[in-house]
C-alpha cells in the first residue's frame, strides 16, 4: 500500500526522520508515492447492521460502530482487528457514555446510516467514509475522500475535509493565534519552562476542538490518551487530520447549531468545573518562593497596609524541608500552624504546593514514602523494582495514580495541612516532570490500571502519560472532599487531560515577563475556556524574568478581567508585588484590583453559570455574537486581542500592548457604552469601529446594550462583608436583562439549595426606562438591605417612581451619563420607572 504525506504527524517527525538514512528514504517514498512501510486503509462496506441507537459496519477486518448518545451527540468507534476497543474512558463520564437515544435507520444504495431529531449519519458503501449532516442537508463533518482512516501498525490517523470557511478553536492552552487553522499541534504533556510562541507541546493535552463554519458549530472530542497530533490544514490543503501513536479510534461529534450548545454538550460529556470558593476569585499573591515565615507575614502586612484587596498567598517549594512534599521546614517556618491562624485573622488564605514526587528516603522516617511503600503505591520499572527519578527533592518515587487505592492513599496525606487551615493546594510538576533529557519517565515504564470501569491490566507510560497529572489532581480533590466533605476544594494544576476540569483549576504554566507573553495570554485563556477549563489564569507579570514597570501594570490591568488573578514569578527575579516601581504605578494597579472586587457579584454569577453549563468566564466574541459579520465568520479573526469577560463586558487591549500607536476597536452590532465613563460610544445594526489611543491609565472596556450588571461596595477581601447597597448598573437596550447569584461562597450547601438568585430586566420607551427587580429566589440571605440602581444614557436630571408610588427625584451624575436612585430590598419583586426631565 502507499504512504501519504498526511501520514507524517508532526514537523518534529520530519526533523527526526531526516537524522538517518532510513528516514530520508521514507520521506522520498512518501513524496514520490512509492510503496514503503505498512499502511492499511478502510475499504468498502462488507456488512452492516442497524442498531436501535445507531449502526455497525464491517469493512474488511475493521469494525465501525456509530451510536447516538443524544439526538445531538454521536460516538464513533473503529476497531481494526474485528473487535471494538475497550469501552472505558478517563475523560468521558460513564453517565454520558452509557446514554442512548433511539434512531431511525436511513440506508440507500450509496450508504448505510441513521437519523436523529437533528442529525443524519451515513457511511458510504464504497469507501466507508463517514458523513454527518444536519437535517437541512448542511455537512457538519465528512471524512476526506480517498483516505478516511489510515492505520500505520499501532498508530492511526483520521482525515477530514476542511472547508475554506471553517475555523477551529480549542485544544487547551496551546500557543499561537486563537484560530487553529493552518497550524499543527502535538499533545504530550511537557514541562516547557521558557516556552515561546512556537513552542509545542506544552503542559496540557485536551483533544477537543470546535469547528465553526458560519453560524453553525460542531465539537469533536478525540478520546485517546496516547501521544497524539492535530493538523488543521498545515500538512495538506483542504484536509485536517488527527491521530495517535496507539490506543483506539474513539471520538465524539457534538452538534450545536450554536457554539454555546456545543460547549454545554461537552460539559455534559466530560463534566463541568465545580463552583470554586469565593476567595479564589480574589487577588492572589505568589512567588517562587516566599522562603520564610517572616517574609510571608511581611507580604500580608504590606497588602493590608497599602489597602490592596487580596485573598490568597502561595507557598512554593521552599517552605518544605529539603523540597520534600508534605513537610514544613522548621527553621524557615518555625510557627507554621500559628502563622496560618494569624493570616486567617487578616482574611488571607494560604495555598501550598504539593508536588506528586515523593522523596526516595527509605529508613528515614519520612511518612509519605514509608506509607506509600507499605501500600505498594509507587510506579515500578519493567523489572518490578520501584521507579526512581530525579526531581526537586533529589531521587524521587511517583504514586501510581491509575490505581483507585493509590489515589485514596494520596488523599490522606493532606490531613495535617487541612486540619491546620491550609485553604488550597497546588499540584505542580505533574506532567510528570523528571529531571532527565526526556523530561519525563521512560516510555516503557509500566502502569497498573486498577480502576472501576477499566479492565485490570498494565499499560505503558506512553498511554498513561497525558492523564497522569489529571489523576494526580483527582486524587487530591477527592481526598480533600473526604477530609472536609462540606468544604469546596481548591486545587490548581499545571498538567491535565480532557475532563480534568472536574478536579482542578489551571494556569498557562511558566510564561515569561515579556510583552509578547502578555499578548499570548488572551488566546491561551480563551482556548482553555473553550476546552472545558473555564476557571484558569496566567502568571501575572510573567514567571521567567523581571517585568518592566509598565508591563507589570498592563498585566495587572488585564488580569482584573480574567478568571484567576495570580501574580507569580520565579526565584532570582526582582520583586513583583503591586507596590514595586513607586506610588504612581501602585495606585494604577490598586485601582484595577479594586474594580475586580467591585465586580465580584457579576464574576461570581458568571462562574455559577459556568459550573452548570460549561460556558467559560472569558469568551471569544463569536460565542455571544455569532452573526456579527456579514458572512458570519468569527469576528475574533479580525480583532485579535478583544474578548468578553462574562457575557456583557468586552475588554479591548491593544493588539500589541507595548505599542503607543492608536488602534481600532471593533464593536459588534448594537449600542455600546464605555465602562469607565458611562458614555454611549457606538450604535447601529453593523459593526462599529472606534479609534483608541493607548494610555497607561486605562484598559478599554465596553458594555453591551441591554445589560444589567450587579456590583458591590469595595472590600479588602472576599471574607469582608460589603457595607452598603447592592448596585445594579443598567444599560438600556434590546433584550435588557441581568441576573445575580449568591451563596455563602465557602461550603457545598448550595448543592442542597442554599443559595439566592435574582433576575432583572429593563425596557426603554421614549425618555423613560422601566426596571424590573425580581424577587429573591432560594433560601440564602444576602448581605444588602438596599439596592442602588444606576441607569446609564442620561445626561440630565430624572425622576423615578416605584409602582403605584409618587414620583421622586433621582440623583443626576452627568459626568458618568447616569442617574442614581436607591430603594429598599425586602426580597420582593419591584418595578421602577425612570423618566428624564423635559
Amino acid at each position: 500500500m502507499n504512504a501519504h504525506p498526511a501520514a507524517i504527524k508532526t514537523s518534529l517527525e520530519y526533523q527526526e526522520m531526516c537524522n538517518d538514512l532510513r528516514g530520508m528514504l521514507l520521506l522520498f517514498a512518501i513524496f514520490t508515492n512509492l510503496s514503503f512501510g505498512s499502511v492499511a486503509k478502510l475499504g468498502a462496506v462488507s456488512n452492516s447492521k442497524a442498531l436501535p441507537t445507531g449502526v455497525r459496519v464491517t469493512s474488511g477486518s475493521a469494525i465501525i460502530e456509530i451510536t447516538a448518545l443524544r439526538d445531538d451527540v454521536v460516538r464513533i468507534r473503529i476497531g481494526p482487528n474485528r473487535q471494538l476497543p475497550e469501552d472505558a474512558s478517563w475523560a468521558a463520564l460513564p453517565s454520558a457514555r452509557q446514554a442512548k437515544v433511539n434512531v431511525t435507520a436511513a440506508s440507500d444504495s450509496s450508504g448505510v446510516g441513521f437519523t436523529t431529531k437533528f442529525l443524519r449519519v451515513q457511511v458510504e458503501r464504497t469507501t466507508s467514509r463517514i458523513v454527518v449532516k444536519d437535517l437541512q442537508g448542511n455537512i457538519l463533518q465528512e471524512d476526506a475522500p480517498g483516505w478516511p482512516v489510515e492505520f500505520h501498525d499501532a498508530s492511526f490517523r483520521i482525515y477530514k475535509t476542511m472547508p475554506d470557511d471553517e475555523h477551529y478553536f480549542g485544544l487547551g492552552d496551546k500557543v499561537g493565534p486563537l484560530d487553529r487553522r493552518q497550524q499543527s499541534f502535538t499533545l504530550w504533556n511537557t514541562d516547557a519552562f521558557g516556552f515561546q510562541e512556537s513552542t509545542d507541546p506544552i503542559y496540557k493535552s485536551i483533544p477537543f476542538f470546535l469547528a465553526v463554519r458560519g453560524a453553525r458549530a460542531t465539537g469533536i472530542f478525540f478520546d485517546d490518551t496516547w501521544r497524539s497530533n492535530f493538523d488543521f490544514g498545515k500538512g495538506h490543503h483542504g484536509i485536517y487530520s488527527y491521530g495517535a501513536e496507539g490506543g483506539a479510534i474513539d471520538y465524539y461529534l457534538l452538534y450545536g447549531p450554536d457554539a454555546k450548545h456545543v460547549l454545554s454538550s461537552y460539559a455534559w460529556l466530560t463534566g463541568a468545573t465545580p463552583l470554586p470558593p469565593l476567595w479564589a476569585f480574589g487577588y492572589q499573591q505568589s512567588r517562587y518562593s516566599y522562603e520564610t515565615e517572616a517574609r510571608v507575614r511581611e507580604i500580608a502586612d504590606k497588602l493590608r497596609a497599602d489597602k490592596i484587596p487580596s485573598d490568597a498567598i502561595y507557598l512554593d517549594i521552599d517552605y518544605q524541608q529539603n523540597n520534600r512534599p508534605f513537610t514544613v521546614d522548621p527553621q524557615k517556618f518555625p510557627h507554621f500552624p500559628q502563622m496560618l491562624e494569624d493570616l486567617k485573622k487578616q482574611d488571607f488564605r494560604i495555598v501550598t504546593i504539593t508536588d506528586l514526587h515523593i522523596a526516595h528516603l527509605p529508613n528515614a522516617g519520612y511518612a509519605p514514602y514509608d506509607s506509600g511503600m507499605a501500600g505498594d503505591h509507587f510506579v515500578k520499572n519493567p523489572d518490578g523494582s520501584t521507579y526512581v527519578g530525579p526531581v526537586w527533592p533529589g531521587p524521587s518515587v511517583f504514586p501510581e495514580f491509575t490505581r483507585q487505592s493509590t489515589r485514596e492513599w494520596w488523599g490522606t496525606l493532606y490531613k495535617d495541612f487541612v486540619s491546620q487551615g491550609v485553604a488550597g493546594f497546588w499540584n505542580d510538576m505533574n506532567e510528570p516532570a523528571v529531571f532527565v533529557p526526556s523530561k519525563t519517565m521512560p516510555e516503557n515504564t509500566p502502569h497498573r490500571i486498577d480502576e472501576p470501569g477499566f479492565k485490570t491490566r498494565v499499560a505503558s507510560h506512553v498511554e498513561i502519560h497525558d492523564v497522569f497529572g489529571m489523576e494526580n489532581c483527582r486524587a487530591t480533590y477527592e481526598g480533600l472532599l473526604k477530609l472536609a466533605p462540606n468544604q469546596r476544594p481548591f486545587v490548581l494544576t499545571r498538567a491535565s487531560y480532557a475532563g480534568g476540569q472536574r478536579f482542578a483549576s489551571t494556569w498557562t504554566g511558566d510564561n515569561s515577563s515579556t510583552w509578547n507573553h502578555l499578548r499570548m495570554t488572551t488566546p491561551m485563556l480563551l482556548n482553555l475556556g473553550l476546552s472545558g477549563f473555564a476557571f484558569s489564569g496566567a502568571d501575572v507579570g510573567g514567571f521567567a524574568g523581571t517585568p518592566q514597570p509598565d508591563l507589570l501594570t498592563r498585566w495587572i490591568q488585564l488580569a482584573t478581567f480574567q478568571p484567576i488573578d495570580r501574580n507569580h514569578t520565579e526565584k532570582g527575579s526582582a520583586d513583583q508585588e503591586p507596590w514595586v516601581h513607586g506610588p504612581e504605578q501602585e495606585n494604577n494597579r490598586r485601582r484595577y484590583i479594586e474594580e475586580r472586587y467591585r465586580l465580584l457579584p457579576y464574576l461570581y454569577t458568571t462562574a455559577e453559570e459556568m459550573s452548570r453549563t460549561g460556558l467559560p468566564i472569558v469568551r471569544p466574541l463569536f460565542l455571544e455574537f455569532p452573526n456579527a459579520t456579514s458572512d458570519n465568520h468569527p469576528l475574533d479573526i479580525d480583532v485579535g486581542s478583544q474578548f468578553l469577560f462574562g457575557p456583557d463586558l468586552m475588554v479591548a487591549p491593544a493588539p500589541y500592548p507595548d505599542s503607543l500607536k492608536p488602534y481600532e476597536v471593533q464593536l459588534p452590532p448594537g449600542d455600546w457604552y464605555d465602562y469607565w465613563t458611562g458614555a454611549k460610544v457606538a450604535s447601529g445594526e453593523k459593526i462599529s469601529v472606534i479609534a483608541v489611543k493607548p494610555n497607561l491609565d486605562t484598559l478599554p472596556v465596553y458594555v453591551r446594550e441591554g445589560t444589567i450588571i450587579p456590583v458591590q461596595p469595595l472590600t479588602q477581601s472576599t471574607n469582608e462583608v460589603p457595607q452598603g447597597p447592592l448596585t445594579l448598573r443598567v444599560y438600556p437596550g434590546k433584550n435588557c436583562k441581568g441576573s445575580l447569584y449568591q451563596d455563602d461562597g465557602k461550603t457545598r450547601n448550595y448543592l442542597k439549595g442554599d443559595f439566592m438568585r435574582m433576575q432583572f430586566a429593563c425596557e426603554a420607551a421614549g425618555n423613560s426606562v422601566k426596571v424590573h427587580i425580581g424577587a429573591h429566589e432560594g433560601t440564602y440571605k444576602p448581605w444588602w438591605l438596599q439596592i442602588q440602581v444606576e441607569v446609564y444614557g442620561y445626561d440630565s436630571t430624572a425622576t423615578y417612581s416605584l409602582a403605584n408610588a409618587a414620583p421622586q427625584a433621582a440623583i443626576a451624575d452627568p459626568e458618568h451619563h447616569r442617574v442614581l436612585l436607591t430603594v429598599a430590598d425586602d426580597g420582593q419583586a419591584k418595578d421602577i420607572s425612570v423618566t428624564a426631565a423635559p
